[in-house]
């Protein structure tokens, strides 16, 4: 692929170390649209376009600097960027604006078939290519002005990948504009009479005219006629003389949409059986390098990797993967072979290697088994302070995807990234965030250095950029007073980049509840998100589902700004919203074994159904509490008044019975404190104050009939007369919140280790956000901790009685 080098005027200026007020800059803008798309539940990118990399800049195999600034230059060439490798960004939408951008693709109501059609598309596109527009600069998919990107440093590992891809740094060398319109002469001369050695020929010396006139050769009508004598060839040229004409088209700058290469496409399908591997993997690179999606192509490649596993060595490999992923697609039967080779070789992979290698694996969303990505991940440990920062990026995206938590990993990256972070680029520095929010790994340095580098970053921010750093810090409970210009300096370029929400109104959305975690609520772009305009949008969007989103930041309003007096979501739509969520609570969170446990537990304490109700406290927050009353003198009150009702005439019939009183009628009133269960649950019998003499069985009361051999638990512990007057003590009240009538109400919330961050007591933003707004709706949080309570799931009723009891009590 190519690109269109113009001298424009740098919008601003001021955000620039070095500006000035006359200075223009070489701007790169990229005029190949990849036509098909290929992601994984819409969360792909699908342009790759080009990057500038100064030549000779690469002087290791395996630690390019791959995130470091750099200045534009004269010498620069060109290379592939890696643009595709988020997973919130162009995918629906996109092909209707690089159709717009795209001069050279003709929209028909009619299929022609024949050669003749294709002579006549070939003059429609050659005609709309003087009125190329620019490319706005907020969607323009060049190399930001910070970073250099080479997704390609791999290449350079090993001689033998020069025979199956196209090294873009060596283009070859310009020949004078005379002998352009000399070879377009001969042409004329030849035409009728040309063989196809003459076409391949021709079109390789057309290739080697100068960038700057390449515009000047495909209006030419010589050569509209040239690609025409080259498809009535196409059936006539040897495999070799394909690839050389392919290869032409990439120094060419062919369009991606053209319509010729739509026949090689056909041509090089057919031929696929008769090209060696290395030929078809080259073919895949140079489809990669002219920016067209060849899906028919690629199913060929795949099937005669599997037929030719045996010639699959480490540069095959790799290359493979490096297809993959630029093509965003992976054939489901090839991934079992490949993991083989994968484990197989995998000792033997450069740390570039292995960065391509994770690349490739995320960008196709292609599945490998636990053990594989840990062995991966392992050799990329064993040399991470060899590995460019690039490479190093690529294996947290790949931890991302898989959602692999790697210890070792994480503690190299954590030693080695804050060094790196004060020259590495925006887009890096915000995948590692993202990464380490996704995987929940909260580590003071990493953050820390990303929160000191970011804000001199902020001129080269995407809105997508500025968005999933606050979501990743938000996520991981990165209080503002840490940094005090990170979150303000992001906040600002969400204002400044107000424009691409219109396009991209994820992005605003994710960004304001990452703000929303840490108890920051700029007011403005609130209002903007939730104004009916916006709303529209959003609710519009095909490429995902909006409505949580926009119902999680209206709750947010709800609860922080009591005083909001901007928009709000309409009632209707709130109620859908919860309905929905309700349902799939219902489905899922309500059906864990920990809380229907919690529930029936807390039922057989409290005196039944009524008093403990299941539901959605803050709907907006996407998760359950079990809610439960205490009035003034603690005695729970009824909160389910379905269940009270079908269960009074239970109750007035269980009075008469005073041998069958239950549980919380024994033990209303009574402290267990952790000491007391600690001597409840110790596996030996204590020496003092307990003596043998002094047991004696258990009263008959339903929450302990279970209970066998005079023993409350199956601890060894029997149940004495001093417990049973310790149980019997009345308990010491606190101070819990209650409202006007005194009632005190309880959110009991049964986490899980999703709720906090790995190896750590840092809860996460959402139920962080969630706890302090239940305190703000007048609640009292109850964690049922899953470091204690899941394990308690395997222990008796009296146990889980016992700390139920514990925890609800003392909280109040």
């Amino acid at each position: 692929m190519a690109a269109s080098v113009l001298c424009r005027r740098v919008p601003g200026l001021r955000y620039l170390p070095v500006s000035r007020k006359d200075f223009t800059q070489a701007q790169l803008v990229p005029v190949k649209p990849q036509e098909e798309t290929h992601g994984h539940e819409g969360e792909k990118d699908v342009f790759q376009h080009q990057e500038a990399s100064p030549q000779g800049g690469y002087r290791l195999h395996y630690n390019p600097s791959s995130y470091h600034p750099f200045a534009w230059n004269s010498t620069t060439s060109l290379s592939q960027t890696d643009n595709g490798e988020d997973e919130q960004s162009l995918y629906a939408r996109a092909p209707s604006f690089w159709q717009r951008s795209n001069l050279h693709s003709v929209s028909c109501s009619r299929h022609i078939c024949g050669s003749k059609s294709t002579l006549l598309d070939l003059a429609l596109n050659k005609g709309s290519e003087p009125e190329r527009p620019p490319v706005a600069p907020s969607h323009r998919k060049a190399t930001p002005p910070d970073v250099k990107v080479d997704p390609r440093a791999f290449l350079k590992c090993r001689p033998v990948y020069a025979s199956m891809t196209l090294d873009l740094s060596r283009r070859p060398q310009p020949i004078d504009w005379e002998e352009t319109v000399s070879v377009l002469q001969k042409v004329t001369v030849c035409k009728g009479s040309m063989k196809p050695s003459d076409v391949s020929r021709f079109l390789a010396e057309l290739s080697r005219s100068h960038p700057d006139k390449m515009a000047l050769v495909r209006s030419d009508q010589r050569f509209v006629a040239l690609l025409q004598d080259s498809v009535e060839h196409l059936c006539l040229f040897t495999p070799l003389q394909l690839l050389d004409v392919l290869q032409s088209f990439v120094w060419l700058d062919i369009p991606s949409a053209h319509a010729v290469l739509g026949q090689y496409e056909a041509e090089l399908s057919r031929r696929a059986d008769q090209m060696t591997l290395h030929q078809l993997l080259l073919a895949a690179d140079l489809w990669r390098c002219i920016g067209r999606q060849v899906p028919e192509f690629l199913q060929h490649l795949y099937e005669s990797v599997r037929l030719n596993l045996g010639q699959m060595g480490v540069p095959e490999l790799v290359q493979l993967l490096y297809i993959m992923g630029e093509s965003r697609q992976c054939s489901r039967t090839l991934i079992p072979p490949m993991e083989k080779l994968l484990l197989r070789h995998v000792q033997q992979l450069y740390p570039e290697e292995v960065g391509a290698v994770c690349l490739g694996l995320f960008k196709s969303q292609t599945s490998i088994s636990e053990g594989a990505v840990t062995r991966i991940v392992d050799k990329a440990q064993s040399f991470v302070g060899e590995m460019s920062d690039f490479a190093m990026v690529n294996v947290l995206k790949f931890l991302r995807f898989s959602y692999l938590y790697h210890a070792a990993w994480l503690d190299a990256v954590a030693r080695e990234f804050p060094g790196r972070a004060h020259v590495m680029g925006v887009k890096g520095l915000m995948h590692v965030a993202l990464a380490c929010s996704a995987i929940h790994y909260h580590n003071d340095n990493i953050l820390l250095a990303i929160a000191e580098r970011v804000p001199s970053l902020v001129p080269h921010c995407r809105s997508k950029d500025a968005c999933k750093l606050l979501w990743s810090f938000g996520t991981l409970g990165f209080l503002p007073a840490r940094s005090p210009s990170f979150y303000p300096s992001l906040t600002e370029a969400l204002r400044r980049k107000k424009a691409e929400f219109q396009r991209y109104p994820e992005h605003l959305l994710t960004g304001l509840l990452g703000l929303a975690f840490v108890s920051q609520f700029p007011q403005d772009l609130i209002a903007f998100a939730l104004s009916p305009h916006f709303v529209s949008l959003a609710l519009k969007s095909t490429q995902m589902e909006l409505k949580k989103d926009l119902f999680t930041l209206d709750g947010v309003v709800a609860l922080e700004l009591p005083q909001w007096s901007g928009p709000r979501l309409s009632c209707e739509l709130r109620e859908e919203v919860k309905e929905m969520l309700w349902k799939f609570a219902q489905s899922d969170l309500c059906q864990k074994p920990e809380v229907r446990e919690a529930e029936s537990a807390l039922q057989d304490l409290l005196g039944g159904e009524q008093f403990v109700v299941k539901r959605m406290i803050l709907p907006h927050t996407r998760s359950i509490d079990l809610e439960v009353h205490f009035d003034s003198t603690g005695q729970p009150i009824p909160v389910n008044p379905a269940s009270h009702t079908a269960t009074l005439s239970q109750d007035n019939s269980a009075s008469k019975n005073p041998s069958h009183q239950g549980w919380e009628r024994m033990n209303v009133g009574v402290t267990i404190t952790e000491q007391l269960l600690a001597q409840l649950t110790n596996t030996t019998k204590p020496r003092e104050p307990f003596s043998p003499a002094a047991t004696v069985k258990p009263p008959p009361v339903p929450g302990l009939r279970s209970v066998e051999g005079g023993r409350l638990f199956d601890t060894g512990l029997d149940l004495t007369t001093d417990i049973i007057k310790s149980l019997a003590k009345p308990c010491r009240r606190g101070s819990a919140p209650q409202d006007s009538k005194g009632t005190v109400k309880l959110a009991i919330q049964v986490s899980s280790r999703n709720h906090y961050c790995c190896r750590s007591q840092q809860m996460l933003g959402l139920p962080a956000m969630k706890r302090r707004q239940l305190k703000l709706a007048g609640y009292r949080v109850v964690e049922l901790g899953h470091q204690d309570w899941l394990p308690l799931l395997r222990k008796s009723r009296a146990e889980k009685l016992a700390h139920l009891h514990c925890k609800i009590y003392n909280s109040l």
